[in-house]
């Protein structure tokens, strides 16, 4: 079954706790800190794979998980580390996060991390200083990060076949191709996208897509036509063909190019060829009438005319779709080479910052690094919260609460989704 889009839940591993111990062994009597820290939790990865070319695995697994890390031990022992995750997914895959793409995996192999696993806490061990001899305070290991993403799939292919339904788009990929794509003498026999490989002499190669027919309509969604037209994006070349016994060439040619244009993303401006299909039996005088009428409209130096049951005009075609795409693939080349060596300037946070919003007894505070410290801390372990209040007062925030004249019965929070608190 080939789906394009599926929604999964993604969620890293948890971090190890790390743990409070202390050294004990015969004629020891008072043994140093040997608690062992924490595990980190293992990342989601998602990976693409061009021996995947469908995103139907999703449609059964909505969530997918990575392993937690393990808590520490005695003696020091680390507690072991979750395995990464890797989710494969077909090439061409865009990821969505609240509808920002966070990655686009068009290259076999390409991988990016969606969900990092969670820092694994430390041991009683790691916190003995010369100051600080018996410490009874351990970190909790930090939650993996967990999101709801849409993923999306657009077949990357050298060139995408377009037209109304029954145009000869299907019988066309058969011919040059291996694939086998359902074929019938009435409209919509195509109702998913199909890929074949065509080869154009020698050891030249054309990715083909057959994309489902599109109606007056497709960009806003009817006969499916903007769930298709999502494939047209990824192709190099376009090829846009006609049937040559319709009754209005140029009104089927408006309708496309129409569709195309006012989808989200104007792929109208792709190059393509423009062909007539089904001229076997057809008096060549009519066929040039069709060419000529297509030719002033889609102002095209040479409209091509091919019969997929005769095989006439289609070894030209391909041909000329091969030079084009070619050519297509060198300049989109050229335009990434130019975009990597333009530098990209982003918004840095600055992990020491923090803000406190006080209302109603309730004391919030933000901030990268002690929204960080607060997760890691046991608040059910007094030494925990206290070495939490000692963060607070060297980073200045305890100084700012103690300004804003806040009941005696207020608690303070850190971060907005988390419900542990201290007493003020």
């Amino acid at each position: 079954m080939f789906v394009d889009n599926a929604t999964v839940m993604v969620k890293a591993g948890d971090g190890g706790n790390g743990i409070v111990s202390f050294r004990r062994e015969r004629y020891i009597a008072k043994g140093g800190p040997d608690g062992g820290d924490g595990g980190n939790g293992g990342d989601v990865i998602f990976e693409a794979s061009e021996r995947e070319n469908t995103l139907a695995s999703f449609r059964y697994q909505k969530e997918v998980k990575a392993e937690n890390g393990q808590n520490g031990g005695k003696r020091k022992r680390h507690g072991k580390s979750g395995e990464d995750l890797v989710v494969l997914v077909p090439t061409g895959t865009q990821i969505r996060l609240n509808d920002e793409v966070i990655a686009d995996l068009v290259n076999e192999g390409q991988q990016h991390v969606v969900a990092n696993g969670g820092k694994g806490g430390f041991g009683n061990a790691h916190f003995t200083s010369s100051t600080r001899q018996v410490p009874r305070v351990a970190e909790k290991g930090e939650e993996g990060e967990e999101y709801e993403l849409t993923l999306e799939l657009k077949i990357i292919a050298d060139v995408g076949l377009v037209g109304l339904p029954n145009a000869g788009k299907s019988t066309f990929l058969s011919t040059i191709s291996a694939a086998k794509p359902k074929v019938a003498n009435y409209p919509f026999t195509t109702l998913e996208p199909h890929l074949g490989v065509a080869r154009v002499g020698g050891d030249k190669e054309l990715l083909v897509a057959d994309i489902p027919g599109l109606i007056d309509g497709a960009s806003e969604g009817k006969g499916l036509g903007d769930e298709f037209l999502r494939h047209v994006e990824r192709t190099q070349v376009l090829l846009h063909i006609i049937d040559v016994y319709s009754d209005d060439v140029v009104r089927d040619y408006k309708t496309i190019m129409n569709e195309l244009k006012n989808y989200t993303v104007d792929l109208s401006k792709k190059p393509q060829v423009v062909a007539l299909s089904k001229i076997e039996g057809l008096d060549d005088d009519i066929v040039k009438m069709q060419a000529t009428e297509l030719k002033k409209v889609s102002k095209q130096k040479q409209v091509f005319a091919f019969s997929s049951k005769t095989k006439d005009g289609v070894r030209e075609l391909l041909f000329e779709l091969h030079a084009l795409a070619e050519k297509e693939a060198k300049e989109r080349a050229k335009v990434e080479d130019e975009a990597e060596d333009i530098p990209v300037i982003g918004v840095k946070v600055d992990p020491d910052t923090w803000e406190i919003e006080f209302k109603k007894k309730r004391i919030v505070v933000r901030g990268v690094k002690i929204e960080r410290f607060a997760a890691r801390t046991d608040f059910e372990s007094e030494d925990g919260v206290r070495r939490l209040r000692d963060i607070m007062h060297k980073m200045g925030i305890t100084k700012k609460i103690e300004k804003l004249d806040a009941p005696e019965d207020s608690k303070i929070y850190f971060g907005d989704n988390r419900e542990d608190y201290i007493e003020y």
